[in-house]
C-alpha cells in the first residue's frame, strides 16, 4: 500500500482514543514516582535520592542504562536523519549495538568499586576523592552542568513536538493553544512563541510532567520508569516496523522508490491573494502549495507559519521577536512522481506563489540513487553527508562516547555485583539491536509513505506512527507508538535533571558550602535545584535549534572528550596525578568547544568543523589523552596513601 500525500488521517474518536492510551501510560509513570517516594521515606537520602542505594539487579540496571541512552536523539533526532539522507545513516548508527560492550566493559567494575570505596555519589565527587582536590570537582560539576543544561533544551523540544503531534487534531488542544499564544502576546521569552502555539503549550506540559515525578521520586522513580520506558521502546520499534513495512508495499519496494528520489531544492517564496484578504488568513507551517503555469506543474511546502493581515494580499512570517519577512521558507519537490501525485487544499489552490531564491542540495542534487548510497544527500556539504573518515569518526565516537557520559558512568555507580554487570551487557546489546535496525528501516519507508518533511523532519517519528496506525486501522495504537519515542526522551531528561541537581546541591553546596548540612536542608534544596533547572531548559526550548540531533551530538561528544581520558585512566593508572587528569579534562572540552565554535561560525548553526573530516571528539580525544598522559609525566606522582587506596586490598 502506497499513500504519497497522507495529511492528518486521526478523526476524532481515533485521536481520542490514542490520547487516551497515552495517558494510561503517564499515569503508570505517576505511580511509580509515587510507589518510589514511598521508599525513599525510610533510606538514607542521598544515597537513596541520587543512587537508588546501589542496589540495581540485571534487568532494572540493564534498562535503565538502556533507556537513559536511547535519548529523543534515538527516537526523534536519528529518524530525522535517516529521513533526510537515506540508507547511509544506519552505517552513521551502526556501532551503538557494540555500546554496551565497551561503555559497561570497560569502566563499570572499576568505577563501581572506587565509587564504593569512597562513598562517593557522583562522578565530580568520584573525580574529587580520587585526587583528593575539591577544585578538580568543582570543575567537572561546571562542565557536566554547561553540556547537561544544553542537552535538556533539545529533550524539552523533543517531548513537546511528540505531545503536540499527538493532540493537534482536538479541537480543545488547538482552542487553548491559541488562546495562550494570545495570552502571552507581548511577555518577555514566552512571547515568541506566539507563532507555534500548540509546541508552547505541550512545552509547559511537558514540563510539569517530568519534573514533577523526577523530583518527587529521585533516583529510584527513574530507575523504575526507565524499565517501563525502555520495555514502552522497544515494543513501539516492534509494532511500528511491520506497519511501516506494509504501508509502502514491502522493504523491496519502498528502496526501489527512494533509488528514484532526488533531493528538494531549499526555496524562498512570495505568497500573495488576488484580492486583499477581509480577515486574517494564517497559512500553517507544513502547507502544500501547488502552481499549475504553462502545463508545467511545481509543489512547494512552506517551512514557516505565515499569516495574510487584513487588507493586505502578501502574507509574512514572523522571523524574530521585532521583524517580520515577506520571504516565506520552503521546500520544492523534484521527484517526478511526487509531484505529479501532489495536491493541495483550497487555500493552497487560491494562493500565487513566486519562487524569490531556490537552492539546490550541494550533493545530490538532481541525481536519483542518492539516498541508497553513499554519502548520502546533504543541503551544504558537497562531500556529502557522512563521507569515509566520518563514518570513521561516528564508528568510535557512538562506541566510546558513551563510556564517556557522567549520566551512564553514574549508573555504573549502582549495581549491586559483577552477575549483574555481565548479564546486563549481553541484555543491553540485544536490546539495542532490536531497536536500532528497524529505526533504519522504518524511517527509509517514511521517505516514501511521507513526502516534504524535510520542512520539520524533527517531527517525522510521530508523523509516522499517526499514519501508520491510521492506514491499518488501529488509531488508538498511535498512543503508544508515540509514548515509545515520549519514553526515551523522558528517561534522557529525568536522569540529566537528577545529575545536574545532584551537582548543584552535593557537589557544590555540600561538599563545598556547607559540609554539615542537615538531611532536611539537602532534601529542600534537591527539590527546589531540580525544579529550577528544569524550568530554565524549559525557558530555553522555547526557541530551540531545528534539528535535535545537532545538539545530542555536541552534547554527548562534549562530554565524552572532557570525561572519558581522565576517568579511564584514573581508573587503571596508579601514576595518574591530578595535574594530569585535570589537563586531559580540559584540553579535551577546549578542542571540542573550539571546532563547534568555527563550524558554528561558520554555517550559522550548531555545527562543528571537521579537520580532514573527523569530527571533533576524534580530535578532541585524542588530544584530551596526549594532554593526559604528557602533563602526568612532567609533573610529580601522586601521593602513595592514594595509590594504596584505590589500587591495592
Amino acid at each position: 500500500m502506497n499513500n504519497l500525500f497522507c495529511a492528518p488521517l486521526l478523526a476524532a474518536g481515533g485521536s481520542n482514543s490514542a490520547i487516551i492510551t497515552f495517558l494510561v501510560y503517564i499515569v503508570g509513570v505517576m505511580v511509580l514516582a509515587w510507589l518510589s517516594n514511598r521508599l525513599l521515606q525510610s533510606k538514607s537520602f542521598l544515597s537513596e535520592y541520587f543512587l537508588g542505594s546501589r542496589s540495581l539487579g540485571v534487568w532494572a540496571f540493564a534498562l535503565t542504562f538502556a533507556a537513559t541512552s536511547a535519548s529523543g536523539g534515538s527516537f526523534i533526532g536519528t529518524p530525522s536523519l535517516i529521513y533526510t539522507h537515506g540508507w547511509i545513516v544506519g552505517l552513521w548508527i551502526g556501532s551503538y549495538m557494540i555500546v554496551p560492550i565497551v561503555s559497561m566493559g570497560l569502566l563499570a567494575k572499576r568505577i563501581n568499586q572506587v565509587a564504593r570505596k569512597s562513598g562517593s555519589i557522583t562522578i565530580p565527587d568520584v573525580l574529587r576523592d580520587r585526587f583528593e582536590s575539591p577544585v578538580f570537582g568543582a570543575i567537572a560539576t561546571a562542565l557536566i552542568v554547561f553540556f547537561m543544561v544544553f542537552n535538556l533544551i533539545a529533550q524539552f523540544k523533543g517531548g513537546s513536538v511528540l505531545l503536540q503531534t499527538l493532540l493537534q487534531d482536538v479541537p480543545l488542544f488547538q482552542d487553548v493553544s491559541h488562546g495562550l499564544a494570545e495570552a502571552l502576546h507581548g511577555v518577555p521569552i514566552l512571547g515568541e512563541s506566539e507563532d507555534k502555539p500548540g509546541y508552547l503549550l505541550c512545552l509547559l506540559v511537558f514540563t510539569v510532567a517530568v519534573v514533577v515525578y523526577t523530583t518527587y521520586g529521585g533516583f529510584r522513580a527513574v530507575v523504575w520508569t526507565d524499565v517501563m520506558q525502555g520495555l514502552v521502546m522497544l515494543g513501539g520499534v516492534i509494532l511500528m516496523l511491520p506497519l511501516a513495512i506494509w504501508a509502502v508495499g514491502g522493504l523491496g519496494s519502498a528502496t526501489r522508490e527512494m533509488a528514484q528520489m532526488t533531493p528538494p531544492n531549499n526555496v524562498k517564496l512570495e505568497l500573495t491573494l488576488t484580492d486583499p484578504s477581509n480577515s486574517t488568513l494564517n497559512i500553517p507551517n507544513n502547507s502544500w502549495l501547488v502552481q499549475d503555469e504553462g502545463g508545467t506543474r511545481r509543489v512547494f511546502r512552506t517551512a514557516a507559519r505565515a499569516q495574510i493581515l487584513p487588507g493586505e494580499q502578501t502574507a509574512s512570517y514572523r522571523v524574530d521577536k521585532d521583524s517580520y519577512s515577506r520571504e516565506i521558507p520552503g521546500i520544492e519537490l523534484t521527484y517526478a512522481k511526487q509531484v505529479a501525485n501532489a495536491t493541495a487544499d483550497d487555500l493552497g489552490r487560491a494562493i500565487q506563489i513566486r519562487v524569490l531564491e531556490s537552492k539546490e542540495y550541494a550533493n545530490g542534487a538532481g541525481r536519483p540513487g542518492v539516498y541508497v548510497t553513499g554519502p548520502g544527500p546533504d543541503a551544504k556539504s558537497a562531500a556529502g553527508f557522512l563521507p569515509f573518515s566520518l563514518a570513521v569518526s561516528f564508528f568510535f565516537m557512538w562506541t566510546f562516547s558513551g563510556a564517556g557520559q557522567p549520566s551512564n558512568m553514574v549508573r555504573l555507580m549502582a549495581f549491586n555485583n559483577s552477575t549483574t554487570l555481565r548479564r546486563s551487557i549481553f541484555a543491553v546489546s540485544i536490546y539495542y539491536s532490536m531497536i536500532y535496525f528497524p529505526i533504519v528501516v522504518i524511517f527509509c519507508c517514511a521517505r516514501v509513505l511521507l513526502p516534504g518533511w524535510e520542512t520539520e523532519s524533527d517531527r517525522i517519528m510521530p508523523e509516522m506512527a499517526r499514519v501508520t496506525t491510521a492506514l491499518a486501522g488501529m488509531p488508538w495504537l498511535a498512543g503508544l507508538l508515540v509514548a515509545a519515542p515520549f519514553a526515551a526522551v523522558m528517561s534522557t531528561m529525568d536522569s540529566f535533571l537528577l545529575m545536574i541537581s545532584s551537582a548543584v546541591v552535593r557537589d557544590i553546596y555540600q561538599r563545598n558550602i556547607n559540609p554539615k548540612a542537615s538531611e532536611k536542608t539537602i532534601k529542600r534544596l534537591t527539590y527546589a535545584a531540580t525544579i529550577a533547572v528544569g524550568t530554565i531548559a524549559m525557558l530555553a526550548a522555547v526557541s530551540p535549534p531545528q534539528f535535535l540531533q545537532d545538539i545530542i551530538v555536541f552534547t554527548g561528544s562534549g562530554l565524552s572528550t572532557s570525561f572519558l581520558a581522565p576517568v579511564a585512566l584514573m581508573l587503571y593508572w596508579p601514576r595518574f596525578n591530578r595535574q594530569g587528569a585535570l589537563a586531559g579534562m580540559l584540553g579535551g572540552f577546549a578542542t571540542h568547544v573550539t571546532l563547534y565554535t568555527v563550524g558554528t561560525i561558520m554555517s550559522g548553526k550548531v555545527d562543528a568543523y571537521e579537520p580532514f573530516n573527523f569530527h571533533p571528539f576524534m580530535v578532541g580525544l585524542f588530544a584530551s589523552f596526549v594532554i593526559a598522559i604528557s602533563v602526568t609525566y612532567l609533573t610529580s606522582p601522586p601521593p602513595e596513601h592514594l595509590v594504596r587506596k584505590y589500587f591495592y586490598k
